[in-house]
């Protein structure tokens, strides 16, 4: 996959701020990572630096990229994901404004003090815009600084990193942005928290392999909570699955061996439904293994 040897069709997602659920954040993680042969996406948002957790990782790492205000702050990050031995760069695009949730408003939650993006600290963030009596929050405000199919072509020209997009739910974007240069799609709906109300990454899969054809990488991102589910989005034409929640429920839980012990356990349920379902190899698993379930 990417040019890299893997174990198992499971790749730790990028996932932000992972000291709220452990104190030894991504740190912990990566070495998880690298005990079981995992490929880790680094979020741009972690607690940690890139460098820290490249140093915990193994040579099987990728780097989550969101574009910053600044292109010299982007180009900067990107330039250390390169020096840290990052094997490509994962960017995110399904999240054009990132706002907090209504479970967060409710809930009235607030991000510790110690909790930072460590990735961002040299970066002074913009100043905030300033809105006219009939402008929008939203599209004069918050969307000020979304990515552009012009950001596109000026990131895919500054790194010779093989250059995955993360965030495509739509078959038109898809041969887009597989004809722009990308070297990978993976189909997400950012957990469901970007648009409330968006299919499940699983439903739109199948539409995104179609339009890439057979052979272009593609990975599925949201909703896998077990070897079966990953078995069912190989199955309907993922390379392989990215594993997120489950992932912060086992850092929780007992920091690195608790990811690397989820791991085993998603390789194992892998291998038993591979077995039940008489698929002796990955490339056995296809969509005459799965029974269309029936209408309500």
């Amino acid at each position: 996959l990417g040019g890299l040897d893997l174990p198992h069709p499971l790749l730790l997602a990028p996932v932000a701020h992972q000291r709220l659920a452990h104190s030894e954040a991504e740190v912990a993680t990566a070495r998880a990572a690298q005990a079981t042969g995992t490929c880790l996406v680094a979020s741009t948002l972690s607690s940690c630096t890139l460098e820290t957790i490249a140093a915990a990782a193994g040579p099987a790492r990728w780097f989550q990229l969101y574009l910053q205000p600044e292109r010299e702050h982007t180009l900067a990050l990107l330039r250390r994901a390169e020096a840290a031995g990052y094997r490509a760069i994962v960017l995110t695009l399904d999240a054009s404004i990132q706002l907090a949730s209504r479970s967060a408003l409710q809930a009235g939650f607030v991000m510790p003090a110690d909790c930072t993006p460590a990735n961002l600290a040299a970066y002074p963030p913009p100043a905030p815009p300033v809105l006219g009596a009939d402008d929008s929050r939203i599209f004069q405000g918050a969307m000020r600084h979304a990515p552009t199919w012009d950001d596109l072509r000026w990131l895919l020209g500054e790194t010779r990193l093989p250059v995955w997009i993360k965030g495509v739910m739509h078959s038109d974007d898809a041969r887009a942005l597989q004809a722009a240069g990308a070297a990978g799609l993976i189909v997400s709906n950012h957990g469901g928290r970007s648009l409330d109300g968006a299919p499940a990454s699983l439903h739109r899969l199948p539409a995104v392999r179609a339009a890439v054809g057979e052979g272009f990488p593609v990975l599925l991102d949201g909703g896998v909570r077990s070897g079966a589910d990953a078995f069912k989005a190989l199955a309907l034409g993922a390379d392989a699955v990215l594993i997120g929640r489950l992932q912060m429920y086992a850092l929780a839980v007992a920091g690195a061996l608790g990811v690397a012990h989820m791991l085993q356990l998603l390789t194992e349920e892998l291998h038993a439904c591979m077995a039940q379902a008489g698929c002796a190899q990955l490339c056995d698993i296809t969509p005459n293994c799965l029974t269309p379930q029936p209408p309500c």
